[in-house]
């Protein structure tokens, strides 16, 4: 039922978006003929008639359009059962009503207008919710620890972290909440699979001084002297990487097949008997392929206490069960209202052009990029656990991701058009007609594929239980 509710605010951002260039366009004395929910693609069905405007529903239900007259010869050439206009629709060339006879401030103003409505709207649920909730999450949590996990996967408890602790700091690192602490212990862990260049020559040297009859390259059958095990440095990253809106790139030179399997089979020992040829090199990498100390800050009683040398097992784990609390911002007053929903629109749509920035640049994978599936799941799963408030929230974090996506500067997308209309401006020259549709029809391939990569995204995250 939460997904039904995610999928029925979802459709409502694609019919504010498309309200917005109708509205738009009847505001500049544009005729309106069609008026689509979904794409034209598969079955049709004719909805309601309201003056000249006609309103279908699709079977193709991602997206959306707004049809002016301009475009009605190009509809009646397709052959399906939903083209049975009035003659009245096809008008003359000179017809103020046509799009194409208005200025290009008139048609900047149309074809920006469903991005508008979708701000707007966005604008709106964050105030309605400021002000029906008297409430606003923020991006934080308070983390306590509740208990113990009966399976030990650190030495988090042995170490002295008690029940009750606020886990306020990990090797420096302020941790609001829970991603952040996960992904600290998930990229401390032992056997990641990479090896640091300076632990890997101090082990190198430690088993020269402790074989100094073995040669560089080992015989099978030799029985080695091991150094004790050194920990790795502690896990270093930046904010960005901490807040999910950088990747982040393993620290250390990735151990081959053959530096894998001795790192297992030298587990703990204190020498081995070799049972492959091999090398002091591949010793000295398996070897320093360890873990990555914890330092892990709690609050206790009012005061900052560091629980250092915390080692996280090969499961990622702490082993320690949490208590977590969203942290609100209380919007009680007009002026809360007025100001926090500023600063929540404002916090959250400069995240969104930063990782659409990352994603540019190529800091984030385009394998990590999702779309209506995954939003749907999540957003279900969010409604059934944390309320209505971060569902309505949570779609209005879309419509602000939908109106940046449409206004990038791409053909087949509301940016595009402005991009066609600007350099109209500028150059005082209109682009023909047919390189255009050309433009935006290879445009539009690109974003189909896109489009299927996504999806292909969302249901691999589904099935693979990624979220």
């Amino acid at each position: 039922m939460n997904q039904i509710i995610m999928i029925i605010l979802i459709s409502l951002l694609v019919l504010v978006h498309e309200a917005g260039h109708f509205i738009a366009a009847r505001l500049c004395n544009v005729r309106v003929t069609r008026f689509g929910i979904g794409m034209p693609i598969g079955p049709s069905w004719k909805l309601f008639k309201i003056n000249h405007t006609t309103f279908y529903i699709h079977a193709f239900l991602f997206g959306g359009y707004v049809s002016f007259a301009d475009d009605e010869k190009n509809f009646r050439n397709e052959n399906d059962s939903s083209n049975n206009q009035d003659e009245d629709e096809i008008l003359p060339p000179d017809s103020d009503e046509l799009y194409e006879n208005k200025t290009i401030a008139q048609k900047l103003f149309i074809v920006s207008a469903g991005v508008i409505m979708n701000i707007v709207f966005a604008i709106i649920l964050v105030i309605f919710c400021a002000m029906y909730f008297h409430k606003l999450p923020t991006s934080n949590q308070n983390i306590y620890v509740d208990s113990f996990s009966s399976k030990i996967t650190s030495n988090a408890q042995q170490e002295g972290v008690l029940k009750g602790d606020k886990i306020i700091k990990i090797n420096n690192n302020n941790i609001n909440n829970l991603y952040q602490l996960t992904f600290c212990a998930k990229n401390s862990k032992m056997f990641d699979n990479y090896a640091q260049k300076d632990l890997i020559d101090k082990n190198l040297k430690e088993l020269k001084k402790l074989n100094p009859n073995i040669k560089d390259e080992i015989s099978k059958n030799t029985t080695v002297k091991l150094p004790k095990p050194y920990s790795e440095k502690p896990l270093e990253v930046n904010k960005n990487i901490l807040t999910g809106l950088e990747k982040y790139k393993k620290d250390g030179i990735e151990l081959n097949e053959n530096q894998i399997n001795l790192r297992n089979e030298i587990f703990n020992k204190k020498s081995i008997t070799l049972s492959n040829d091999t090398s002091l090199n591949d010793l000295a990498y398996a070897l320093s392929d360890t873990y990555k100390p914890l330092n892990i800050t709690v609050l206790r009683n009012n005061k900052e206490i560091t629980i250092k040398n915390i080692k996280i097992e090969k499961e990622g784990l702490l082993g320690i069960l949490l208590k977590i609390e969203d942290v609100y911002a209380p919007t009680k007053t007009p002026k809360d209202i007025a100001f926090k929903s500023f600063d929540y629109i404002y916090t959250t749509t400069a995240t969104m052009l930063f990782s659409l920035w990352q994603l540019i640049t190529g800091k984030v994978s385009a394998s990590d990029m999702h779309g209506v599936i995954a939003v749907v799941k999540v957003g279900g799963d969010i409604i059934a656990s944390k309320g209505m408030l971060n569902g309505i929230l949570l779609t209005a974090m879309i419509s602000i991701n939908l109106a940046i996506m449409n206004f990038l500067p791409i053909p087949a997308l509301d940016g595009g058009h402005v991009m066609f209309l600007i350099i109209e401006k500028i150059t005082g020259k209109k682009p023909s007609k047919e390189l255009s549709e050309k433009i935006t029809n290879f445009f539009f391939f690109l974003l189909i594929i896109l489009m299927v990569s996504i999806c292909y995204n969302d249901i691999f995250a589904l099935v693979t239980k990624k979220f």
